[in-house]
């Protein structure tokens, strides 16, 4: 049997109104709880208790779910913003944090990279790794 091979690219995931559709299906989880709760002996009596406990369950999780996308919501639109503050400063200025050359970062008074803090060559008393010797 041969290997199945897409022909097309998997589409992009679709962004919607989620917090509006988390929140209208924990509210139909709720509602349906309370409309089933005065028919609780009847469906004690054959043996479908599970259908309410599975509604308050819905009901709960939904909860859970609210908080869950409104958080991540939230993040995404503080990372949108973020971008949108980066693209409008970062094209011609140099204001983005990181310095041009050695000498904004060395100091008065030094040059090359030896006295900036990014050596070339790696010493022995710098490596973290490295054993101490034994006497």
């Amino acid at each position: 049997m041969a290997k199945w091979i897409p022909k097309h690219e998997a589409p992009a995931p679709l962004e919607g109104p989620i917090v509006p559709t988390i929140t209208g299906g924990t509210i139909l989880w709720l509602v349906l709880f309370v409309v089933q709760l005065p028919f609780y002996g009847w469906y004690e009596d054959h043996g479908h208790t599970w259908w309410i406990w599975t509604c308050l369950a819905g009901g709960g999780l939904g909860f859970i779910g609210v908080y869950y996308v409104r958080r991540r919501d939230a993040a995404i639109k503080r990372d949108a913003a973020r971008e949108a503050e980066e693209q409008a400063t970062a094209p011609g200025t140099a204001s983005s944090g990181t310095a041009s050359s050695d000498t904004e970062t060395a100091g008065p008074g030094t040059t090359g990279p030896e006295k900036t803090g990014t050596e070339t060559s790696e010493s022995k008393s710098d490596d973290v790794t490295a054993r101490p010797a034994s006497n």
